[in-house]
Order: C-alpha cells, then sequence, then structure tokens
C-alpha cells in the first residue's frame, strides 16, 4: 500500500465514526498530510454539525503550514451553504496546496461543483482515490441520490432447518433463534438505519420493541404495514420510546407520537416513495417471509442469519435472488451478506 492509500484508508476509517450520527448527510472523514505526517484529521460527527474538512484543519496546530499540506477527503467538498458553510471554501481560503478526494457527491447540489471551485482556485485536485471503498461507505446516501428512494436492507433470522418463527410457540413470545452477541449486531443494524419495517403479523406474534437497546444508539423510526388499520395501539411498537408510522389504505391521522399514513395501496414502490418523501434515506426491514418477499425488486443488500436453533414447525424463510458477498460467524450463528 503506497502512503497516498494509506492516507485515504485513513480518511475512510474515520469517515465510518459518523454511522447512525449524520443522517441524511453523508458519513465523510478527511486527514490533513504535512511532510508525508498527519498533522490534523477529523470526521463529519453529528448531523448539522462541523463537517469533516472543518474539524481536520481546525486540528492542525500549526495553521501556518496549510498552504503546504494536502487534504485527504473521502467524499467529495461540499460547495453549497446547507447547515454549515461549504468546506470547498474553506479549504480555498486556508490555501491548501493539493486535495486528494476518495468518491464524488452525486448530491445535485454538489455533484462535481467542489471540484470545479478547488480547480478554479489553483489548488491541485486528485480524483478518485480508492472509490470503490468510498462509495461503499456511503451506500445508503447514495442509493437515495441516484435511485431516487431509500436504501433497502431485508434482515431475517433463520433456524439451522430453514424457519424464521416457532409455529408451536405463544404469541406475543419470541423464541430466539440467534444468540445475545447476534442481537447486539442487529441493534447496531438499526441504530445505523433511519427506519425500521415490519409487517402486522410481526407485531402481533412477536410483540416487538423495534427499538435499540443492545448498543449505544438511536431508535430508528418505526413503520408498520396495516392496511386495515386494525392493529389495537397496546403492542409495544407504538410505545413512546420512538415514532411510529403506520402506512394503510384507511385514514390519516396523527395520534400521539404515530402517524396513520394512508396509501392508494401497500406496493413496495408506494411505501418507499411516501418513506422518500419523509426524508427517509434507509430502511432495515425486518418483516415476516411475505413483508420481505413483497420487497423483492426493491432492495439493496440482505442480512442473512442462520442460528443454531432448531424449530419442529413454523414458517419457512424468505427466498431471494441475489449474490452472496461476505459471511461471518458471531459465537456459531452465520452472517450471510447479500447484493442484488
Amino acid at each position: 500500500m503506497n502512503s497516498e492509500e494509506k492516507y485515504m484508508r485513513r480518511a475512510i476509517e474515520l469517515a465510518a465514526l459518523g454511522a447512525g450520527k449524520v443522517s441524511p448527510n453523508p458519513m465523510v472523514g478527511a486527514v490533513v498530510v504535512h511532510n508525508d505526517v498527519i498533522v490534523g484529521e477529523g470526521y463529519h460527527e453529528k448531523y448539522g454539525e462541523a463537517h469533516a474538512e472543518v474539524n481536520a484543519i481546525n486540528a492542525v496546530a500549526n495553521p501556518e503550514i496549510l498552504s503546504e499540506c494536502t487534504i485527504y477527503v473521502s467524499l467529495e467538498p461540499c460547495a453549497h451553504h446547507g447547515k454549515t458553510p461549504p468546506c470547498a471554501d474553506l479549504i480555498v481560503e486556508k490555501q491548501l496546496k493539493r486535495v486528494v478526494i476518495g468518491c464524488g457527491d452525486s448530491f445535485a447540489q454538489v455533484n462535481g461543483k467542489g471540484i470545479e471551485r478547488l480547480t478554479a482556485a489553483g489548488i491541485e485536485v486528485t480524483a478518485f482515490l480508492l472509490e470503490d471503498q468510498a462509495r461503499a461507505l456511503n451506500r445508503k446516501f447514495f442509493t437515495v441520490q441516484e435511485k431516487k428512494r431509500p436504501h433497502v436492507t431485508l434482515k431475517w433470522a433463520e433456524t439451522r432447518n430453514g424457519f424464521i418463527d416457532n409455529t408451536s410457540g405463544k404469541k406475543g413470545e419470541i423464541s430466539w433463534i440467534s444468540g445475545p452477541e447476534t442481537q447486539a449486531f442487529v441493534h447496531k443494524l438499526r441504530a445505523e438505519c433511519d427506519a425500521i419495517l415490519v409487517g402486522k403479523n410481526t407485531v402481533i406474534n412477536d410483540n416487538p420493541s423495534l427499538t435499540v437497546r443492545a448498543v449505544s444508539g438511536k431508535n430508528p423510526i418505526r413503520v408498520v404495514l396495516d392496511s386495515n388499520c386494525e392493529l389495537s395501539t397496546n403492542y409495544a411498537v407504538f410505545n413512546n420510546t420512538a415514532e411510529t408510522i403506520v402506512f394503510n389504505t384507511v385514514k390519516n391521522e396523527e395520534l400521539k407520537g404515530i402517524s396513520y399514513i394512508q396509501l392508494e395501496s401497500m406496493e413496495a414502490e408506494n411505501i418507499l416513495n411516501a418513506l422518500h418523501g419523509r426524508g427517509i434515506q434507509s430502511v432495515l426491514l425486518e418483516g415476516g417471509r411475505n413483508t420481505i418477499q413483497s420487497f423483492r425488486n426493491h432492495w439493496d443488500e440482505a442480512v442473512q442469519i442462520v442460528g443454531q436453533t432448531v424449530f419442529e414447525s413454523g414458517t419457512k424463510a424468505p427466498v431471494i435472488e441475489g449474490t452472496l458477498i461476505k459471511q461471518e460467524n458471531i459465537f456459531g450463528d452465520l452472517i450471510n451478506f447479500y447484493r442484488p
């Protein structure tokens, strides 16, 4: 690995620290280098607060050397006024001599404009270094910009013999398929998504809270599919620990933290359009077999958890068409990651 790649990998590594904290903004990391030594680094830590470039530049102890420095940024510096001023302007103001960019920003108000502003000011720009890794980090953000819908992650747990629930169990009681360490992994997935979606039957059968408890992080917005508004608000998914949206075909109503949103039909495309309209960028779909398979043409990644448990009977696990890209083992539970 050459030094250029080393610094960009560090920028990407820093960017990942913002997971679950900066949406709807992308995760960005930055490293300032002087004479082959890192003199400042930073990342976008929280939505609405300073961007990575600002934090990295402010971390340089001696500002007088900035004109001799290169800054490595995982994403093209912004060129518009949002919650904060344009980072491209800051780089120009501080007269850094060179900028190395991981990947471009396809957000309409940036999309090449940051690079244009830098080169117009006479700053040397190198683009794009480790582009695939930089884009992968912000795959949810890019899905929204390029597909105009939220990024969808399918997730389910199945037993060694292929069941996702236990029909011999009592309704409202969860028969755990995976171990506590894997459950913590799932809670991390939740914390890194804007919303978590389930169908009516999952609420009835498991009475889940759909919150983040096993790790530190924010609760996602809970989305329930209940076509005829049949669910009682006594279920845990309607408690006040997080916002809840109920998509249905009956009514529009706001009720103590619950938003009932009427759709023309409960098709996946309509649901995703409605979520996109509310600024939701990423959805973790934890529903049952029917809910998951109703999104079979509208997903971006899938996480299949195969536990060591065996059920005598139950609902068969969903079947999707995808490519296995990675496997992990968490204390005996197998985690399979798929892409369409």
